[in-house]
């Protein structure tokens, strides 16, 4: 079921980060960069807003509403709960260290604007399940907050809090510049656009396929598409031949003819059993 809204502003939490939608017909004076209240999983949670929509169609649950406009007092809040962030990952890495808990990598802490909630963030490597009761405890108790959650991350998430350099040399990663949500991404991918499957040519700095093989898979997938496959009979202006590479972007193919040698010809050149080939290529996708 869907909702037509007439007012809705999409608000990030943070700089890198998911956009999320939020009614805000009760406000039709808010600008591109107010900042706004508005109530999340993790609480009461201070945002910018970054997108505004008139008539948006929402499918499925209802949006939330805003609740206020971020008052000058309550900016500072934040900011003066924020400075005590670095003061938080240094107690929960001591603590870890002394509770001895293995392989567990505080990475991050996020705040409520008013202080009443933090979220402590952690990597590890390990597959069981690891008990971070005593550790929620003490930070409720070091820091007077009475609603602390501990949540784990993957590698990709590491990679983005950390930032740094790219694998391919970039000076900051995508994942830390401007991506806000992870792809699904697959080594037939790599395949598609004929990029060495090599281990260090499509891995990333966390260890995990690169975000950008996604950039231009799809481009490559429907250009694959007007041309035949590897290993396939053509036809062409100097006879019959198997090809035997397929260049997407330059829409032309390799192809071996009997007592001709290698050829390239272009798509318009050659003939074959096109909705065959769109077939197959279909199947091997799915």
């Amino acid at each position: 079921m869907s909702e037509i809204y007439p007012l809705v502003v999409g608000i990030r939490f943070s700089r890198v980060n998911k956009i999320y939608h939020f009614d805000a017909r009760n406000y039709k004076d808010i600008g591109l960069n107010d900042f706004v209240i508005v109530e999340t999983s993790k609480g009461k949670q201070i945002g910018e807003v970054v997108q505004i929509k008139h008539d948006f169609e929402v499918e499925g649950e209802p949006l939330k509403p805003i609740e206020s406009i971020a008052t000058p007092r309550e900016l500072v809040a934040r900011e003066t709960w924020n400075l005590k962030k670095e003061e938080i990952i240094q107690y929960c890495r001591q603590r870890v260290t002394e509770l001895n808990l293995k392989d567990i990598r505080i990475l991050d802490a996020e705040f409520s604007y008013d202080g009443s909630r933090i979220t402590i963030v952690f990597s590890s490597s390990i597959e069981e399940k690891v008990d971070l009761k005593t550790l929620k405890f003490d930070v409720q108790k070091a820091f007077s907050v009475p609603n602390v959650e501990i949540r784990q991350v993957g590698p990709r998430d590491v990679a983005k809090i950390f930032g740094g350099m790219g694998a391919c040399g970039m000076a900051c990663r995508c994942c830390s510049r401007y991506l806000t949500e992870f792809n699904s991404i697959s080594i037939k991918m790599a395949k598609e656009q004929g990029i060495s499957l090599t281990p260090t040519e499509i891995t990333g700095m966390c260890g995990r396929l690169r975000c950008c093989l996604v950039y231009e898979n799809e481009y490559y997938v429907e250009c694959r598409k007007r041309l035949p496959k590897k290993n396939k009979r053509v036809g062409t202006p100097q006879g019959e031949g198997k090809v035997l590479e397929v260049f997407p972007l330059r829409d032309s193919v390799l192809v071996d003819i009997p007592e001709v040698g290698r050829r390239e010809f272009k798509r318009d050149q050659i003939t074959f059993e096109e909705n065959k080939v769109n077939k197959d290529d279909e199947s091997e996708g799915s």
